[in-house]
């Protein structure tokens, strides 16, 4: 008889693997991963690591996953007695190779091309501006284009027309160059881990500056019924020459009040329903300027850093990674009628209300930290009032970073808080977690000491 399991695509040995494999273990379902060649700096270590972990462990020797590859192991899934229920991945880059292979086992998803017109963010832009759902229009950059935008002294923003991870995101400043442009696409071809999806489309798109806070919203989407299962507000957003960098979050919203939570619930559905997008997760950002909510964009995906554990300690239940797995599950063979309505209900259950109620009384703050350049010599976790209830650090001594165009994460910590409380004390946590990580570097073959701050 057929063992049941879902295939996990990673890239390049990572991509929340841990966690998912976790989440299948808790429901009685077989860990099937397909990974793309790791970096040289993690092999052969990190595929011995999943090995261990996994159920079935295939990888490939390229950086990129591939439709043949995904043919390939479905098929010797079946020839090694494995019944793959369905395929998931958190890279976005391979979110299209996760609809193929749903497709191929005939689980509901979106279909690649929309999830490929969904990662052109010029054609969303200009789609939704149509419809009336977004103030800003975007147009492609080019040299011309770029120097007479310099010059009338507007606010704009400029991103690669299919990114990911807000590589070479920024404003536009007096000094912007072409040749900045320029810059950032050759980066991005020497980047193993990054240059598939970001070399996608070497364009770039310039639009209006969006004013306002942001914000971003986790959502899981079944038979076109779209549910909320959490909202962060972003405290800190450095914008700095080449990136944008979202240092921490708290949900649910602080500075805004429950009329206007609504009112972004509503603007949500209105953009799904425009673009017909009625399956999956997604990752929606967005500004509110105080009247008006607009969109950044739409991740068919399960947002990064510590979002999904975040819903997990919001709601107690459940992190937005194992909604997805459920969803993907839920239309298994020998899946219940009864077993879709019961999560279906639960799913409800864990939502926002229309009224832009949250279901619970918690509250979490999360920081995430970034690397500098230089070699890691020495990385600490400061003790924090109140602790933290995760901690994880990504680099290791001896890591090398480089001065790149997007961001190098170091470590993520994150606070659970009854909602009174996060709001005392949101201040007072926001000063006191920004050094709460201590990392050295060595330098010019000098010691050099940095508290970390986001």
């Amino acid at each position: 008889m057929a063992t049941h399991g879902i295939l996990l695509l990673s890239h390049c040995g990572f991509s929340f693997l841990e966690d998912l494999i976790v989440a299948l273990e808790s429901r009685s379902l077989r860990s099937y991963v397909l990974s793309s060649l790791p970096l040289a700096q993690h092999r052969p270590q990190r595929l011995a690591d999943i090995g261990q972990k996994a159920t079935r462990l295939y990888a490939t020797e390229a950086h990129e996953l591939t439709r043949d590859d995904i043919d390939r192991t479905l098929d010797q899934l079946r020839g090694a007695g494995e019944q793959a229920i369905a395929c998931i991945t958190v890279w976005e880059g391979y979110r299209g190779l996760m609809a193929h292979a749903n497709a191929a086992l005939r689980v509901p998803d979106l279909a690649p091309a929309v999830i490929d017109a969904l990662r052109d963010k010029l054609g969303v832009r200009n789609r939704l501006n149509d419809a009336g759902l977004s103030g800003v229009r975007a147009q492609l950059l080019t040299p011309e284009l770029l120097v007479r935008l310099r010059a009338g002294g507007g606010r704009y923003f400029i991103k690669p027309v299919s990114g990911i991870a807000s590589y070479g995101a920024f404003p536009l400043r007096a000094d912007t160059t072409w040749d900045a442009i320029q810059n950032i696409r050759n980066e991005a071809r020497d980047d193993i881990v990054y240059r598939l999806v970001v070399n996608e489309a070497r364009d770039f798109l310039v639009e209006d500056y969006l004013a306002g806070r942001e914000f971003s919203f986790e959502l899981i989407v079944a038979d076109g019924h779209v549910h909320i299962v959490g909202i962060h507000e972003k405290c800190e957003v450095t914008e700095a020459a080449s990136t944008v960098l979202e240092d921490c979050c708290t949900s649910p919203p602080h500075s805004i009040g429950r009329a206007a939570v609504a009112a972004g619930i509503a603007w949500v559905r209105s953009l799904f329903a425009h673009l017909a997008l009625d399956w999956g997760c997604f990752h929606v950002e967005g500004r509110f300027d105080g009247d008006r909510w607009d969109l950044i964009e739409i991740n068919p995906r399960v947002g990064g850093s510590l979002i999904s554990h975040s819903v997990k300690a919001l709601n107690g239940e459940h992190s937005v990674l194992e909604l997805w797995v459920d969803l993907l599950a839920m239309h298994a063979a020998g899946h219940t009628t009864s077993g879709r309505y019961r999560y279906l209900d639960r799913l409800a259950a864990l939502s926002y209300a229309d009224d832009g109620a949250p279901r619970t009384d918690r509250a979490t703050f999360f920081r995430v930290y970034f690397a500098g350049p230089g070699k890691v010599a020495q990385i600490a976790v400061r003790e924090t009032d109140p602790a933290p209830i995760l901690s994880h650090i990504l680099l290791k001594p001896g890591d090398e970073i480089a001065n790149t165009a997007r961001e190098v994460f170091l470590g993520q910590l994150l606070w659970q808080l009854t909602r009174p409380q996060r709001d005392d004390t949101l201040q007072a946590l926001l000063r006191n977690s920004d050094g709460a990580i201590d990392i050295r570097y060595v330098q010019a073959e000098k010691l050099l000491f940095e508290s970390v701050s986001s």
